[in-house]
């Protein structure tokens, strides 16, 4: 490249400004977060309403979310060569797109920010609804299990699995990519009237992950599984051992760090 070409292109990424989005979404009517051909996903309809205010735009997002996932806190980041008034973007959005999707900020992002690569951890909460009785105000997010559970067999449980590990054992697999993950922590609570909690934090998880590790606390609360065979079934690195994927609906992503 000549050095004016090096220059023209120095300039226009000089004028480039990256964006960031905050916002929820129930996932319940979407086909998961991530834009597929002939069916509604919750990045195909942020990225149509964008498109509308800014031309054609291309978002990185946080966090993919499976079909029936929600979340509380999701985040996406985009470039524009434009400077947009974040506020008249926001309250478009959200004329746009609610009740389903609700934009919380539309904000300039520090130089170099990507709402993917620079997040430095998750959370999750997954709830589980521990009773006999189901409750129609919990269906599209808590999993109904009657069955009593014992949550300190839970979490003796799945305490064995804080910290780096090859989670193949609970991950779906996808092409070859790396099942090693850092899990900062994981533990279920009793919030309120048989309504348990899952919260787990981690540098970032791979498909399935969550549900797989709420499908294996439920057979340990229930007693078909010891806690201390966590670590075997860890340690196998085999997917039939992990007892399948929790309910998707159950689950939501409350956090992102930075």
């Amino acid at each position: 490249r000549s050095p004016d070409r090096r220059r023209r292109l120095q300039l226009l990424t000089d004028y480039v400004t990256t964006y960031r989005i905050d916002f929820a979404y129930d996932g319940s009517s979407f086909h998961g977060y991530a834009r597929q051909p002939q069916v509604r996903t919750v990045q195909g309809d942020l990225e149509s309403a964008l498109f509308k205010l800014t031309g054609e735009v291309e978002t990185t997002v946080a966090g993919r979310t499976d079909r029936g996932v929600h979340a509380r806190a999701q985040v996406v980041s985009f470039d524009s060569d434009e400077s947009l008034d974040v506020e008249r973007i926001m309250r478009s959005l959200n004329r746009q797109l609610a009740p389903e999707i609700a934009v919380a900020a539309v904000s300039v992002a520090p130089d170099g920010f990507s709402a993917r690569f620079s997040a430095t951890s998750r959370t999750y909460t997954y709830l589980l609804l521990n009773r006999p009785v189901p409750d129609p105000f919990l269906a599209k997010t808590a999993w109904h299990y009657a069955t009593p559970l014992d949550i300190v067999l839970m979490n003796r449980g799945i305490a064995h699995l804080v910290g780096e590990h090859d989670f193949a054992a609970f991950c779906r697999k996808a092409g070859g990519r790396s099942t090693v993950r850092r899990l900062d922590s994981a533990a279920w609570t009793a919030i309120d009237e048989g309504l348990l909690a899952f919260d787990v934090v981690a540098s970032s998880f791979c498909h399935q992950m969550v549900r797989s590790l709420v499908a294996l606390s439920v057979e340990i609360g229930r007693g078909r599984v010891a806690p201390e065979d966590t670590v075997g079934i860890l340690e196998s690195q085999d997917r039939q051992r992990s007892k399948g994927a929790a309910p998707a609906h159950g689950l939501t992503l409350v956090g992102v760090s930075y």
